[in-house]
Parts: C-alpha cells; sequence; structure tokens
C-alpha cells in the first residue's frame, strides 16, 4: 500500500468576530484531537475553509500546524484547494518549506477537466513534489468525479498518488475503487467503511471521530478486524450521531457549519463561526445538540 491505513479527521480553524485566527485556540483544539487518540489529521479541506483563507492566513496557520503536528507519532496532511496547477504548487510549497510531506489536493474547479487535463494536473503537481505524498479529495464541487478506471490510469502514471477522499460512494463503485488501485489508500466514510472493509484494505475518513472519539476508534477497529459485530455496532453508532445532530438537519448549511459544530461537541474550545459569506448554525442549535449527546449518550463521549 503506498499510505498506512488509520483514521482521518479535520480540524477547523476558529475565527473571531472580526474574523481573525484565534491562534491559542486552534492550538488547543489539534492539542485535543491528539489527546483523544487521533494521530491522523488535516487541515484546509472544505470543511477546513480552505477554500476561503487568504495567502497570509494559509502561511500562519500552517506554521502553527507544523508547530504542533511535526513529530514522529503524528501524521499531518495540508489541504490545498485552488483554482490553477500553479496556485496549488504555490500553496503546496509553502507547506512544504514548512516541513510537511503529505497533502490533500482536488481537482481545480473552475471549469470541468477532460480525460488528458485531469492526468496532467496530477503529473504536473505531485511530481513537482516527488518526495511528498498525496491524497485526491474526490469532489463534486469540482464538477467531475473520479471513478476507479480513471484512478488506475492516475496510478499507473504518478507513483507518489497515494490515497484518495471517497466519502459518496455506493457499494459498487466501492467494490470497483479496491478492485481496480488495490494499492491506493481509499479513505470512506462512516456509512461505507464496513462494507468496504470486506472487498479490501481502506481506510476512515470520520466526520464524527472529533466528537466520539473512543466510539469512533471502535468502529474503525471492529471494520478492520471484520468482527461479527460490525455492522450491528456501525448501524447503533449513526443513530446515535443522527440524533445528536437533529436540530442542525432543519437546514442546509456548508459542511464546516457541520463540522465545527462537532469539533465543539467533542471538548474543542472554539467559535462555530464561518468566514463570510457563510452562515453558520446559532448558539441555540448546538446547545440543543449538546444536551441531547450529554443527557442522552455521555456513555459515548471520552
Amino acid at each position: 500500500m503506498r499510505y498506512k491505513r488509520t483514521l482521518l479527521v479535520s480540524c477547523e480553524i476558529p475565527w473571531d468576530q472580526n474574523e481573525e485566527l484565534l491562534e491559542d485556540a486552534f492550538r488547543a483544539e489539534v492539542r485535543h484531537t491528539l489527546a483523544n487518540g487521533l494521530r491522523d489529521l488535516y487541515i484546509f479541506g472544505t470543511a477546513g475553509e480552505g477554500y476561503a483563507v487568504t495567502d497570509g492566513q494559509f502561511r500562519r496557520i500552517v506554521e502553527i500546524f507544523a508547530e504542533e503536528t511535526l513529530r514522529p507519532d503524528v501524521r499531518p496532511q495540508v489541504g490545498v484547494i485552488a483554482l490553477s496547477t500553479a496556485q496549488f504548487k504555490e500553496r503546496i510549497g509553502i507547506a512544504h518549506r514548512a516541513g510537511f510531506r503529505a497533502f490533500q489536493i482536488s481537482l481545480p474547479s473552475w471549469g470541468v477537466l477532460n480525460d488528458s487535463e485531469m492526468l496532467r494536473f496530477f503529473q504536473d503537481v505531485c511530481g513537482a513534489f516527488p518526495d511528498s505524498r498525496f491524497l485526491h479529495y474526490n469532489l463534486m464541487r469540482t464538477k467531475r468525479l473520479l471513478g476507479a478506471r480513471d484512478y488506475r490510469r492516475v496510478a499507473d502514471a504518478v507513483p507518489n498518488l497515494c490515497a484518495t477522499k471517497n466519502t459518496g460512494t455506493t457499494v459498487h463503485s466501492t467494490m470497483e475503487l479496491l478492485r481496480e488501485t488495490p494499492e491506493i489508500q481509499h479513505f470512506l466514510g462512516e456509512a461505507m467503511f464496513p462494507t468496504g472493509c470486506l472487498h479490501g484494505e481502506c481506510s476512515l475518513l470520520s466526520s464524527f471521530a472529533p466528537m466520539l472519539p473512543r466510539a469512533s476508534r471502535k468502529l474503525f477497529d471492529l471494520c478492520v478486524a471484520r468482527a461479527p459485530e460490525a455492522f450491528a455496532y456501525q448501524a447503533e453508532y449513526l443513530r446515535v450521531v443522527e440524533d445528536v445532530i437533529a436540530p442542525l438537519r432543519r437546514k442546509s448549511l456548508i459542511d464546516g457549519a457541520y463540522d465545527k459544530v462537532l469539533a465543539r461537541l467533542g471538548g474543542a474550545e472554539m467559535p462555530i463561526r464561518l468566514l463570510s459569506p457563510y452562515e453558520s448554525f446559532t448558539e441555540e442549535e448546538y446547545l440543543e445538540c449538546h444536551d441531547t449527546l450529554h443527557g442522552k449518550y455521555a456513555d459515548w463521549l471520552g
């Protein structure tokens, strides 16, 4: 495998009322995540507002993340969301000079890439950093979802494309990914991870581990072991999650709004506001979730 099998989580970025980085809160969140036994973590996915930060914010957050995570027992990634190959290379270069060697990238989203453009993108970006490993964040916001055959082409041409993040797969497309590119580590969401483990080696991208670290680790371990109770535990896990976040289902907001609530529910002391123009949830909605979690599911915490 080109990448270690693991449980991966996102770290969100806390902002004050003037949209300035709360450095102490960010450091505390990263330390809290590590204290919960989560050693594979990343910044600047969609939930981490990687699409929104300025170059100055990107540079400073990368510096802090390096200070908190660049040590032998932690496996950090830096995400980059951009509109051109040059922009990707510039921001990856910033993080590379800070010491990072694992990066999460999505396709440029201004216009849909055809097959040759898609392959060139990976060759140009990943090829510029041959000492680094890359995870492709596969999402429809880029106007093109890659499938198993696409990944086969990229894997053959780009040796340091090591992993993918595919959280919207079906049973069939999950099976295809694991069959066509078994050397690539495919990160799946909680809904499909148990099924994926029946068909090959895969990893868990956990949206809910910041809120339920112990339960998420148990889900990961049961699925990796292909334990008979894995699917029953998954069903109970998802039932608890849906009950807790039911107040958030009343409206549809961008990913980061949900993830910041989940991080705070898990004990990270941080505001849940997002950068303009995106709306977040209210304190009242957060407190509804908090009261359900601590009132009905206190035994799931920790």
